[in-house]
């Protein structure tokens, strides 16, 4: 079995979904792990990651306006505020969605369907530097 491992920064604009297969292919082409398991960790508490269409932009456009209706910014209630007011709803997003990945390999390339992209979703207004762990294993 081998095992690879390394860490991608992302630096994302604000708030919005960044596509990262391009950066979890290269990982697993590193790896030159043919059949195995891609794993993506990240190591922080108001983004996330997701697997969703990749076809449509106004799937994540909806994801987003649904998100916000469920965790809106400056919301009185919220008594964590201590970065502004998109501070707890980040949190929240993030505890509602997920911090990692798992995503089959096979003869060499990330298995997602034909209409999958794997994404970060940055929950925060401003710009941030996101990292994100990357393990591919297999033979």
């Amino acid at each position: 079995m081998t095992a690879h491992t390394e860490t991608v920064e992302i630096a994302t604009p604000g708030r919005g979904f960044h596509e990262i297969g391009a950066d979890l292919q290269r990982a697993v082409t590193e790896s030159a792990v043919s059949m195995g398991v891609c794993h993506v960790f990240l190591r922080h508490t108001s983004a996330s990651l997701l697997i969703t269409e990749n076809a449509d932009p106004d799937v994540r456009r909806d994801l987003e306006a649904f998100i916000s209706r469920l965790a809106p910014d400056g919301d009185p209630a919220y008594l964590h505020s201590m970065e502004g007011p998109d501070d707890m709803p980040a949190h929240i997003r993030s505890v509602l969605t997920s911090s990692e990945l798992t995503i089959p390999v096979r003869a060499g390339r990330l298995a997602l369907g034909t209409w999958q992209g794997a994404y970060l979703w940055e929950h925060r207004l401003r710009p941030h530097r996101r990292r994100l762990e990357i393990t591919v294993m297999g033979s």
